[in-house]
């Protein structure tokens, strides 16, 4: 993290009463968890990256929660049956006697040691844990503290001077965590893993600068930039609570930007809120900082986080249900500028259990004040984003080319979803490929911008490119934290792009995601544009078995699959077309495994 924690307290305000109710250092809507079960209350063990000094929470109102049945209580069951007493004759005494009393003595007293005691000796039996992370030891050498400047759960964040060193002179921000609160060897490998984030992620111009690492016997001490500017929620605050538009889109932009560079290195922040974006300086115009990596993780292209983590308020739904990517930090982005448009939250509720059921189950409402007012197009990029569904939400590149963003001056940086929908595409049946190239020949003028953007930075060589255009664009936009997520293994999957080349045309078709497309309020025009296209060229008579076979479905799904050819000629109808083009879903999958 950059600043491990946020203010204790902001201007008192009716804004603070919604904006900074539960998310601010003062609430309690920080959850940190990895436990096997939403019931549970067992927590992934923190380094004290949170930048919040809320306490963790566990699940136990979670509406996860299992409860006891009716009628059965937490107390302890009622006594059992006295125990029956039976009298035999004794025997003679044994000399053995005295010597069996003793050793059944000490098996009893083994037997009945106190549980504290045992879990002690287990303790003592178990290597220590290894605390050395081998940083530099000389930080009392090359740095003066100053005053705290903010406190987290695990640490605290303070000002210092540089006494030496290229930094002579200049003051930074030192987080420091202490060793003694590192319990687990998932705590320790937590620190490990922040420090080589904030690293390799330092470079970007909205990214917190890392300067250096220090350790001694008490703690670990991690060297940054100081941003003097304040957070994101207090410059809300100061405006009344929300910004206007054109305002808004400097903020948007500004994180869009940061968001883009980290999920294309790989890495999903999991804590993105108003807390954790710095200004620099105090200046209206300063340029913002993202901080606070304590949470964030390394996440390979197609793999699915489970670990529950994040702030209530922004965290989002597949996070909840334990299966999710970068796109849970894009429904966080959608949370801020709904905050930034309109200054209240869109899913509230007055404990953690009820913030998440609003934010499974509460629909978005951009109808109350001051919405009206409120530009559409602004709008349908908040719907955008706040789409429950993951797989119909904007990524932060697609975000920047948006309509509502469009008049600004902004680059449109490389997406990582490119890679992975032309992985889909050359290992695509002819079939579907049919179908894709059909609906790029239906896009708007805003969908190909955005290709037309994401074409240009693999630089195509004679209006073509090949796998080895993928390869350097790569490599171009590269840092350390790519090779820990191991990014670049996605173009082994690419292979078949070795042997061919792809014109605009076929990116396009190549690069499109039918499910964003959906999320559309056009949509239903697209998608009978592109089945005009599809019937020119792409359609053809097929069977139930080998559109069963297409779609990886069963026998069991032969009867909703007979709907979707027509039986005038054979070929897939408009309904058919259109469900076609989602390919496999978890629905087929199930029908699937159930044969």
């Amino acid at each position: 993290m950059g600043h491990c924690c946020s203010k204790g307290s902001v201007a008192a305000s009716a804004l603070k009463d919604d904006v900074n109710h539960g998310s601010t250092a003062a609430g309690k809507n920080h959850i940190q968890h990895k436990p096997p079960s939403l019931g549970g209350s067992v927590g992934k063990a923190s380094n004290g990256a949170s930048s919040s000094d809320t306490p963790l929470h566990s699940y136990t109102g979670s509406p996860g929660q299992i409860p006891y049945p009716e009628g059965v209580g937490a107390t302890p069951s009622p006594a059992g049956t006295p125990r029956r007493t039976f009298k035999w004759p004794f025997p003679p005494p044994s000399p053995a006697k005295p010597i069996m009393s003793a050793i059944r003595k000490r098996r009893e007293t083994k037997k009945e040691k106190p549980a504290a005691i045992q879990e002690d000796d287990r303790k003592e039996r178990e290597p220590p844990l290894d605390k050395h992370f081998g940083f530099p030891r000389n930080f009392r050498a090359k740095y003066e503290l100053g005053k705290e400047i903010g406190r987290g759960h695990f640490g605290h964040t303070c000002r210092a001077k540089c006494k030496k060193g290229a930094l002579k002179d200049q003051f930074v921000a030192v987080k420091i965590i202490s060793k003694s609160k590192m319990t687990t060897a998932i705590s320790i490998e937590d620190v490990r893993r922040e420090v080589t984030l904030l690293k390799g992620l330092s470079g970007h111009q909205h990214m917190v600068q890392f300067y250096d690492a220090f350790e001694d016997d008490l703690n670990v001490y991690i060297v940054m930039e100081l941003c003097q500017g304040g957070e994101l929620l207090d410059r809300i605050l100061s405006r009344g609570g929300r910004y206007t538009e054109h305002d808004a889109k400097s903020i948007v932009m500004q994180i869009l930007n940061a968001a883009s560079f980290i999920h294309l290195q790989g890495v999903v922040h999991r804590d993105l809120k108003p807390e954790n974006f710095l200004f620099s300086t105090k200046d209206e115009d300063s340029p913002m900082k993202v901080i606070d990596f304590g949470l964030s993780d390394f996440v390979r292209p197609d793999q699915r986080l489970t670990d529950i983590v994040g702030s209530a308020y922004y965290v989002a739904p597949e996070v909840l249900h334990r299966s999710y990517n970068v796109e849970a930090d894009m429904w966080s982005i959608g949370v801020i500028t709904y905050i930034l448009l309109c200054g209240s939250r869109p899913f509230y509720g007055r404990t953690e259990s009820g913030i998440f059921r609003s934010v499974v189950r509460a629909d978005l409402n951009l109808n109350g004040t001051p919405w009206p007012s409120v530009s559409l197009e602004a709008k349908d990029f908040v719907k955008r984003l706040l789409n429950k569904d993951h797989r119909k939400r904007m990524t932060a590149s697609q975000a920047l080319t948006h309509p509502w963003l469009k008049e600004e001056k902004h680059g449109v940086p490389l997406d990582i979803m490119v890679y992975k929908l032309v992985k889909l595409y050359v290992r695509a049946t002819p079939l579907r490929r049919a179908a894709l190239k059909a609906l790029s020949k239906a896009l708007s003028k805003d969908e190909l911008r955005y290709l037309s953007a994401q074409f240009d930075l693999l630089e195509p060589k004679d209006g073509c490119v090949s796998l080895d255009n993928f390869k350097t664009a790569l490599v171009k936009h590269s840092t350390a934290s790519m090779k820990e997520s191991r990014g670049f293994d996605i173009l082994d999957k690419m292979k078949p792009l070795s042997y061919t080349q792809m014109t605009f045309e076929e990116f396009s078709a190549a690069a499109i995601s039918p499910y964003q497309l959906e999320a559309l309020e056009e949509w239903e025009t697209i998608a009978k544009s592109a089945f005009q296209y599809f019937e020119l060229e792409g359609n053809r008579v097929i069977s139930i078995d080998a559109l069963a076979q297409e779609m990886n479905v069963g026998e069991s799904g032969y009867l909703i699959l007979k709907d979707w050819i027509r039986s005038s000629d054979g070929k897939l109808s408009f309904l058919g077309y259109t469900k076609f083009l989602h390919g496999l879903s978890i629905y087929s999958s199930n029908m699937r495994q159930q044969q």
